[in-house]
This record gives structure tokens, C-alpha cells and sequence, in this order.
């Protein structure tokens, strides 16, 4: 990952300010097809506008192996208590939304979960969807009875055989399907009042009925539910955890980071050259790690370089600024959490520079800096100060990360509220910072494409 990220940080221009094929060219058809401002009252006057998040899906491993996409909050909140219609002109929008994003190359090896009405689930949009890389989890609405067991088991038996996986809703709480659990490929569950008692539950029955079922957690606030979670036997996690901060007050920097940020911080005080190379070469790994960059194929360069000193004279003081912090960054997420934590970064901070495409140079560069060490406290699992210390930060910079504002905060908050699921905050940060929210969700879509393609 580390390799292919600086290919791109070093070897880019300018990101291209053209757009993908926009996810609201499914709006518009919906909104011709399915005007709902003119026959459901239930839903507000914005009610159309919708807009894709995600949310990340860890496996044991505590790296990313796949996402769950939805509508925000927002707009789930205004159409739950809707009609079966409406429920299917929102699934439609949002099966559409992942197909104009591509999502079979977004998602590489990763996993789609995406939650349909049951009746959804002969909907033709489906077939377009990469099967293999998507989880189906059927739900019940309330304006209907139960379902037509024998008429579900066969669409649940044809999706399989084109490649979809079956998630289901914990089944000692959604009990309407609890006819398709030998179908199952994951059990999902929800953090709160899961048990000791509850999980034992559930253990025996993947083991008597659903035999190939993988338990995945959801809402998992804090890393004490994911551990709890973990012991339990779950497969999968999804949940706050991921990038919530944590009392670090007793950690402090790894002797790797402390060097690197030594190396920083004399380079920030325009040391020079020779002092550069021989603060790198008191660290072999580090002065290897810089040679391998150096002459990797990115580079395209004529003949090798051996020579630490030859190496920052081709890379430049700013470049070798980025790949420091970079290291940093990378070095660190093997640890918990953390490379679920940089992907994240690295979204935000992809994103940040897309919304600047027609911005200087600069400060494209200085808004990827500050998405990607908005979590890097999370990355490197100490306090914010500590974290930012050695990094040497420009005012502007330090202040976003910080949360103390700048001119470059909005983009952040933005970034940030592309994210989350809950409330309609990504309308009132695209109006702050004077971008439509669907370009700003288009741009995420964009960031997320690529971190993925950077970490595979």
C-alpha cells in the first residue's frame, strides 16, 4: 500500500476535475418515474434528496473486509414508517447510486452489505450489481403480512446461484425469516443487548441450522464491545470503535516515529543536506525503505541510486516532508484498528483535494495532509499532542486538525460528514464551504475508489 501511495502522491498533477458518471442521474429518472413530493406527504419537501454513505465492516483481523452502504440517516428516518412503495423507490436509489459508482472495481475483494425490503429482491436493478462481491439482507416492513416463504426461499435459491451471499437479522429478534437461515452466509446482530446469553444463542444457531453462517456486529460503540464481540466468536464488526479515541494518556511514541519525527523536524529547520543523510543512515531500515522508493519503477529513473545523499537530492525537501509523514501514517497501522483508521484518513484526505481540483498546488497538497492526520492520533493509538508533536505542522494545518477552525477546517467537517450516517450535518457543511452535496458525496465515492486501489 505504502509503495502505491507515494507512486501516486509524487507522481501526480493535478487531480482531474472531471467528473464520474454522477449517482444523480439515478435521482433524476426516480424523480420522473417516481415523483414522491406529489403522492406521499409523509416525506418532506427535500425528501428526493439522498445521499450514500458508508459504513466499515472489519473482520478478525481488524482490517477493512468490506463496507455497508445506505442512505443517511435523514432520509431512512423520513421513509421508515412509509409504504412498501416508497421503501422500494429508496432501495432502487440506493442500488442504483453503487451501480453508478462502479462498485465492482470500488470494492476489489471486499464486501457490499446492502439492506432490501424482501420484496426487493426480485427487483431487476439487482442484476447489475457485482454478485459476487454483495451481501443481501432482506428486511420486513410493517404494511405487509408475513412473506410467501416458498415464493422467497426460490428468489433466495436464484440470487445464490448468480453469486449473492444472504445476510439475515438476528433471528431471536426478526423471526420472519427464520426459514431461510440453512441459506444464510452471515447472522447480524446488534451490540446493544448482546450478551453472553444472547451470543450463546446464536452460536448454536449457526451450529444446528445455519451451519454456514458468519456472525457480523454492528453498532459496536467502543473497542471493550469489540473485543467482548470477538470472544464471542463474531466474524465481523462494524461500529464507532473504528476511529473512536480512547484514554492514550500513558502511551507514547514508538522509537520508529520519534525518529522520523527527529528527521522532520531538522528538516522543517532547513538542516542540510548531509545532515539529513546522516541522521537517515543512523537508521538502516529507514535508509532502505528510501532507496527501494527511490529507484522503484514509479521513478522511471535511468540508472540506480545507491547514495543516501543523491536519493533527498532527487526527491526534494517537500516530497521528503510527505513521505515522512506518510511513513508515519503507514508505519502505524499495522497496530489495532489502525489500518481501518488510515483508510479513513486517506478518504478524507483524497476527498479534501478533490473539492480543491482548481486550486493551487499548495493547498491541494496541505488539505490531503489535513485528512489524512485528522485520525492520527486513532493510527498511532497515542494523544492528539503527542501524535502532532514531531510533525513540525504549518499554523494552518495544525489549527484543522485540531478542530480550532482555519481555513481549512470546513473541507474537513465536510469530508467528515460524508461519513456518518446519522443526522443531515452534510447539507449544512456543503453550504459552509459553498459545494452542492452531491458533489461533495461524488468526490467521497471517488476518494473511496481510490484508497481502496491504493491499499490493494
Amino acid at each position: 500500500m505504502f509503495k502505491a501511495l507515494l507512486a501516486w502522491l509524487f507522481g501526480r498533477g493535478k487531480p482531474s476535475a472531471a467528473p464520474l458518471r454522477t449517482a444523480t442521474d439515478g435521482f433524476d429518472k426516480l424523480n420522473r418515474d417516481a415523483p414522491l413530493r406529489a403522492t406521499t406527504p409523509d416525506l418532506s419537501a427535500d425528501g428526493i434528496v439522498t445521499f450514500l454513505c458508508r459504513e466499515a465492516v472489519l473482520g478478525r483481523n481488524q482490517r477493512i473486509a468490506g463496507y455497508q452502504f445506505m442512505l443517511q440517516e435523514g432520509t431512512r428516518a423520513r421513509i421508515r414508517h412509509s409504504n412498501r412503495r416508497v421503501h422500494h423507490v429508496y432501495a432502487e436509489v440506493l442500488v442504483r447510486n453503487l451501480i453508478n459508482a462502479d462498485i465492482g472495481e470500488l470494492l476489489g475483494h471486499r464486501i457490499a452489505f446492502i439492506d432490501v425490503p424482501d420484496s426487493f429482491l426480485t427487483a431487476p436493478c439487482l442484476a447489475h450489481l457485482p454478485a459476487a462481491n454483495v451481501v443481501l439482507i432482506p428486511t420486513a416492513l410493517s404494511d405487509a403480512g408475513a412473506p410467501d416463504f416458498d415464493s422467497l426461499r426460490r428468489t433466495v435459491e436464484d440470487l445464490r446461484k448468480r453469486g449473492f451471499r444472504l445476510g439475515l437479522h438476528d433471528p431471536n429478534v426478526v423471526t420472519e425469516f427464520n426459514g431461510l437461515l440453512p441459506w444464510a452466509d452471515f447472522i447480524i446482530a446488534h451490540a446493544q443487548g448482546l450478551d453472553a446469553r444472547r451470543g450463546l444463542q446464536l452460536s448454536n444457531i449457526a451450529l444446528e441450522v445455519a451451519p454456514n453462517a458468519r456472525l457480523l456486529v454492528r453498532e459496536l460503540p467502543s473497542i471493550e464491545e469489540f473485543r467482548f464481540s470477538f470472544k464471542l466468536g463474531a466474524s465481523l464488526f462494524q461500529g464507532p470503535f473504528i476511529t473512536r479515541r480512547e484514554d492514550w494518556t500513558e502511551r507514547e511514541l514508538g522509537p520508529s516515529t520519534l525518529r522520523i519525527g527527529t528527521l522532520i523536524a531538522r528538516l522543517r529547520a532547513d538542516a542540510d543536506t548531509h545532515e539529513l543523510a546522516e541522521l537517515l543512515k543512523q537508521d538502516a531500515a529507514l535508509s532502505l525503505r528510501l532507496l527501494r522508493y527511490i529507484n522503484s519503477a514509479a521513478n522511471a529513473l535511468p540508472q540506480s541510486v545507491s547514495s543516501i545523499e543523491n536519493a533527498l537530492a532527487l526527491l526534494g525537501r517537500e516530497k521528503l516532508y510527505r513521505w515522512l509523514i506518510l511513513l508515519v501514517c503507514s508505519t502505524a497501522a499495522e497496530s489495532e484498528r489502525g489500518g481501518a483508521a488510515l483508510e479513513t484518513a486517506l478518504v478524507r484526505g483524497r476527498m479534501m483535494e478533490l473539492l480543491a481540483a482548481a486550486h493551487p498546488s499548495a493547498e491541494r497538497d496541505a488539505l490531503f495532509l489535513v485528512g489524512l492526520l485528522s485520525l492520527i492520533d486513532v493510527i498511532l493509538q497515542v494523544p492528539l499532542d503527542k501524535a502532532l508533536a514531531p510533525l513540525a505542522l504549518s499554523a494552518d494545518i495544525d489549527a484543522a486538525v485540531r478542530g480550532k477552525g482555519g481555513p481549512l477546517h470546513d473541507l474537513l467537517q465536510l469530508a467528515i460528514a460524508c461519513e456518518r450516517t446519522q443526522g443531515d450535518g452534510l447539507a449544512e457543511a456543503a453550504e459552509r464551504c459553498g459545494i452542492s452535496p452531491e458533489q461533495a458525496t461524488e468526490c467521497h465515492m471517488q476518494a473511496l475508489s481510490w484508497a481502496m486501489q491504493i491499499q490493494d
